[in-house]
């Protein structure tokens, strides 16, 4: 696809600025008439998500709210220019036309989508760039939903005839036939004469022979290989070579296992099979997934020797997909599930059900997990799951990064009524308490759910609600009885965030120094400018300049009001230490680049590589000469010499540079200079050779190399900004490595003990989930009594509680002024989960529903970008495992306690099923713990 010019959409004359009130007219009018008219291979550009709320910001709209209606927001200072550098991939080919993205990108997080008409607007009003557009795409013809193909299809297209290889791209949702076409143009071959095949793994799969298929559709994969075959004299070179079928592995005996190992007290299991129900599995290959256990390219088959232990089997990522490998790994970790999935499960497949996938969506999953159960692999990909997926889900196709909990809860909702043995699905009209006793009308309840709905995920993961409502004017109470398949938990409201920030002197006084404060959560920099000014004792003849460095360039600067919500949490900031009134001095930005001293000078621009973080400083705007110039640099780098090199105490240049202490700004903002002088200083410092080092006059970017003037350096605007080459002898002076590895503003990852115990536990989130709370204005209830919509209260209660409890800690909190996610510890239970303060109801008896944790989804990092794995224990060893995609690792049982967790597992135990052994160590540190 080629991408526009930006430089194509500037009018020959550029026309006046437009008020805050215009451009957002203007905008909201194009994007109304781009939607209503959307169509198939239409484009949309990616606009930078912190510049696109700055604008909104700017407009006095943050985002749309519901119904159309406008959410006003106090206007800000007019965003600077349009910078999508950070969506740009660093890997992008020179002189490519399409600008490569980086893979972990998120739509309302990291960028947002415009018509085309609106980026030409807001490119004529703000310039910058780079322009990044992408194809609008038919997503169901049916519905006629669109979406945006922010991610082509990467194939590496591998040519037989010499292993070259190259890539192409596509759309997932292009016909084999078209990515045939475009091979053939590439190579300028005829079609009749090629083969393609799948090549996944560097292993013939399939040939893609389906010309109508969709790629998708043809399992391919983001960054997976295809094989380009020619055919010379009308023979292939397949044909010539023997080549394994999928029947002759399906030939291969099932071997007795010699380990004793089994899940769950089930039955020994043998190359993921069974021993006990193998011979009953059905003949017919339909619903039979042992004998398709070929597909991939590899066989599911082990005589057991290279590894005795089943279930430590990692899943590929194909592409942003460890959102799903997390929670495949915690269902195929899940005791119950194994047992059901290995033994005969085909004849409880409801084909019938039109709520249901025909069957297809428990069969891929079943092929899955029985992949995952053999012995004797390393990781599996999973995309047959993937493609299965994709067409019954299609939320979740392409290689978007999406939410692991809402695929958990399809997949579950999938699969039950795929196993739903109800056939026929009776019609129940619903019932009031009609004040019977809370037990008759649960019962009641739950009978009438499980004659409609009746599978093994209902019977392992479902339980019961009791939901009461209460009218605010009537008094009239309405109670409820519903299933849930999971409980999602609020987290205690947290209104801080810890922020990490390195400040820089900018007049050379001390090295940079990190400080973590806490500031409101919903503050703005004007809080972050505060904390840090106590926490580094700022005087008042100071003042910090706050910006945010990325790619070793000032990426941009803070105002007080620019909100923190646009601050996350991978970002990394500094604060330079100035002078107070330094905006009406000459703002001097330092970069720092590599450069090889015998690099000739045509090979500037293919050499160049910056490094350390920027340094900034001032000078006054009437002193620019070179000697300036070079004594304000050497002032700046004066923290950094090597002790070595210059003694203590006598500085670079003779120590005769402009201090900015002796700058005093007058009330007209001109300024004078108090015993500044830099006529002493070595004349020699104009000798190239002499200099501690090299400075050239550059831009933003650092593409530019211009020599300083002797006299005076003009530049325009209030910046003035330099490149600095570092070569051996700069690293023999200075010591880089203080300007290197900036901390991001906050890294989630293990807590430390205190940072524990000044956090909530699971109890307290079952006790927020539990209050009563009045119902939202957009949320009434109709009073049967008073025959009008109150807002009533509401309080919820667990009345029955499944084997398998699922717990969702609702970690990201959306707003309609911002989208955050909590990074709060969460502190649960390993062992002894003791739910009896909350159980209203049991069915077992006197046993209490005690409940051991088995498997953890983690979320790693901000709302944008973030990562997915999933803590497994194997029950039967009693071993936690870390499924990070395809590494599977060992972790000791603490660890997986962390300020990651997302969902947590817990299987029931109770006297029969799994004994509580009196060496089980009991989470004695848990705070606030229930009372009893």
């Amino acid at each position: 696809m080629t991408i526009p010019s930006a430089e194509g959409f500037l009018p020959a004359a550029s026309c006046l600025p437009c008020t805050a009130e215009e451009e957002r007219a203007a905008v909201e009018a194009l994007t109304r008439d781009a939607e209503a008219n959307v169509k198939d291979g239409d484009l949309r550009y990616l606009v930078s998500q912190s510049w696109w709320t700055n604008w909104q910001s700017y407009v006095g709209l943050l985002s749309y709210g519901e119904n159309d209606t406008d959410i006003p927001l106090q206007p800000t200072s007019r965003p600077g220019e349009i910078d999508n550098r950070k969506l740009v991939s660093e890997e992008n080919s020179s002189g490519s036309e399409e600008q490569e993205l980086q893979r972990t990108l998120r739509e309302g997080e990291d960028y947002t989508l415009v018509p085309p008409e609106v980026w030409r607007k807001l490119y004529d009003w703000y310039k910058g760039g780079p322009a990044i557009s992408r194809k609008v795409i038919c997503e169901d013809p049916t519905s006629r939903r669109y979406i945006v193909d922010v991610y082509p299809l990467h194939l590496a297209l591998i040519d037989e005839r010499d292993s070259s290889s190259r890539t192409i791209k596509l759309s997932r949702k292009a016909k084999v036939h078209e990515l045939y076409r475009l091979v053939c143009s590439i190579l300028s071959v005829e079609q009749s004469k090629i083969r393609l095949w799948d090549y996944y793994q560097k292993t013939k799969n399939k040939e893609l022979a389906n010309q109508s298929e969709t790629l998708e559709e043809a399992q391919l994969t983001m960054d997976q290989e295809i094989l380009l075959e020619v055919s010379v004299d009308y023979t292939w070179s397949s044909d010539l070579a023997p080549r394994c079928t999928n029947n002759e592995f399906a030939l291969v005996p099932l071997e007795p296992s010699t380990s004793s190992f089994s899940i769950a007290g089930g039955p020994n299991i043998s190359n993921g099979y069974s021993s006990r129900i193998g011979s009953s599995l059905p003949q017919d290959n339909h619903f039979n997934p042992l004998l398709r256990d070929t597909e991939d390219g590899y066989s599911g088959f082990s005589n057991g020797t290279k590894d005795e232990i089943h279930g430590l089997t990692g899943l590929h990522n194909l592409g942003n997909t460890c959102f799903m490998n997390s929670a495949i790994q915690s269902l195929v970790h899940t005791p119950p599930l194994v047992e059901y999935f290995l033994k005969d499960y085909t004849q409880e497949i409801n084909t019938d059900n039109p709520l249901g996938l025909q069957g297809e969506l428990a069969v891929a999953f079943a092929e899955l997990l029985r992949k995952l159960w053999s012995a004797g692999r390393t990781s599996v990909p999973p995309r047959a799951f993937k493609s299965k997926l994709s067409r019954f889900a299609p939320q979740f196709s392409g290689y978007n990064q999406h939410d692991s909990q809402e695929l958990l809860a399809f997949l579950l909702d999938g699969l039950h009524e795929d196993l739903n043995r109800v056939k026929k699905k009776p019609y129940i009209e619903a019932k009031d308490a009609d004040d019977r006793p809370d037990e008759e009308f649960a019962e009641e309840c739950w009978n009438d759910h499980k004659a409609r709905n009746d599978s093994i995920i209902v019977d392992k993961f479902q339980g019961q609600y009791k939901s009461t409502l209460v009218c605010p004017e009537c008094n009239k109470i309405s109670v409820t009885f519903d299933p849930f398949m999971y409980l999602s938990l609020p987290l205690p409201s947290t209104v801080t965030r810890m922020m990490t920030v390195t400040v820089f002197s900018g007049t050379g006084e001390f090295l940079p120094m990190p400080y973590t404060v806490t500031v409101q959560k919903n503050g703005a920099c004007r809080d972050l400018f505060k904390a840090l000014s106590d926490a580094c004792c700022l005087n008042d003849s100071e003042t910090l300049l706050l910006a945010e460095v990325y790619d070793y360039r000032i990426y941009r600067y803070f105002s007080p009001s620019e909100l923190l919500h646009s601050i996350k949490d991978g970002d990394q900031l500094v604060a330079y230490k100035l002078p107070v009134g330094h905006e009406k001095l000459l703002r001097v930005e330092i970069l720092h680049r590599k450069v090889d001293r015998f690099t000739s000078e045509p090979q500037f621009s293919i050499s160049r590589k910056l490094i350390g973080s920027p340094l900034v400083t001032c000078i006054p705007v009437d002193s620019t000469s070179k000697v300036d110039v070079y004594a304000a640099v050497s002032a700046v780098l004066a923290p950094f010499v090597r002790a070595k090199v210059h003694p203590p105490g006598d500085s670079m240049l003779n120590g005769s540079g402009p201090s900015l202490d002796g700058i005093v700004l007058t009330d007209n903002g001109a300024s004078c200079e108090k015993g500044l002088s830099t006529s002493n200083v070595d004349e020699a410092i104009t000798d190239a050779e002499l200099l501690p080092f090299n400075l050239y006059l550059s831009d933003d970017k650092g593409h530019v190399r211009n020599p300083i003037d002797e006299d005076s350096n003009h530049v325009l605007g209030p910046t003035m900004r330099l490149l600095m080459d570092w070569s051996v002898r700069e690293h023999e002076i200075y010591n880089l490595k203080y300007m290197e590895d900036l901390p991001d503003v906050f890294k989630p990852g293990f807590m430390s003990k205190k940072t524990r115990q000044e956090a909530v536990n699971l109890f307290s989130c079952l006790d927020a989930f539990l209050k009563d709370e009045p119902l939202g204005p957009d949320d009434m209830w109709y009073c049967p009594s008073c025959k009008e919509h109150r807002q009533a209260s509401k309080k919820l209660d667990l009345w029955r509680l499944p084997e398998i409890l699922v717990v969702h800690l609702k970690r990201f909190s959306y707003s309609r002024y911002m989208k955050n996610k909590l990074d709060t510890f969460v502190n649960f239970p390993i062992h002894h989960l003791d739910m009896s303060k909350y159980a209203k109801h049991t069915s077992r008896g006197d046993q209490p529903p005690i409940y051991e944790l088995y498997s953890v989804i983690n979320h790693y990092g901000g709302l944008g970008g973030g990562h997915y794995s999933a803590y497994a224990k194997l029950v039967e060893e009693d071993n936690w495992y870390h499924f990070d995609d395809s590494h599977v690792s060992s972790v000791n049982e603490e660890e997986t306690r962390t300020s990651a967790a997302y969902l947590l597992f817990y299987r029931r135990v109770d006297g029969n099923s799994c004994p509580m052994s009196e060496d089980v160590p009991v989470d004695t540190d848990m705070v606030d713990s229930p009372e009893a």
